[in-house]
């Protein structure tokens, strides 16, 4: 027996969107607590910035590689689910990822900028640049996923941020 995905309205496209977006930000702890923003989501790609904590860094000044290399796994997977077709399914899960490190991650924010290049019918592939804020390109990345099947929890409410 064939299952049959159901047809999403453009609306429900939008609203599914929209909550990946908010929950990219507030939703992913991880992604919370190192400061992960979304500056830009739309279907032609996303940027997010995450600013410098000493939490953050492997030396004084200068971002840890491996928090970079989340920021680019990050980035990627939403721009693929940015641009997404839902009715192919909303659980993602990376399948690869490889990252070069061109230079050291010295500022005060790191930015992600994050293209999806090729859509499958399961797999997805991204491409991703991070700068610091002065242009500089200290990292690149290509981010494989996966999409299929249902996440749990799609469209539940996602916390908000704390006052400040």
């Amino acid at each position: 027996m064939a299952v049959t995905a159901r047809t999403l309205t453009d609306q429900e496209q939008r609203e599914r969107r929209e909550w990946f977006r908010a929950r990219w930000e507030r939703g992913v702890k991880f992604n919370r607590s190192a400061g992960m923003r979304v500056l830009r989501w739309d279907p032609d790609g996303i940027e997010m910035t995450m600013p410098f904590t000493e939490a953050l860094s492997a030396h004084e000044g200068v971002f840890h590689g491996g928090v970079v290399s989340a920021l680019i796994d990050t980035a990627g997977s939403g721009a693929v689910i940015a641009g997404h077709d839902f009715t192919k399914g909303s659980l993602l899960s990376t399948v690869s990822m490889s990252v070069q490190y061109l230079a050291p991650a010295r500022g005060h924010e790191a930015i992600a900028y994050a293209r999806c290049v090729r859509r499958g019918s399961r797999l997805h592939f991204a491409e991703v640049d991070v700068r610091m804020p002065d242009g500089r390109v200290c990292a690149r990345g290509q981010v494989v996923v996966s999409i299929s099947g249902e996440r749990a929890g799609v469209g539940d409410p996602v916390e908000p941020f704390a006052e400040e």
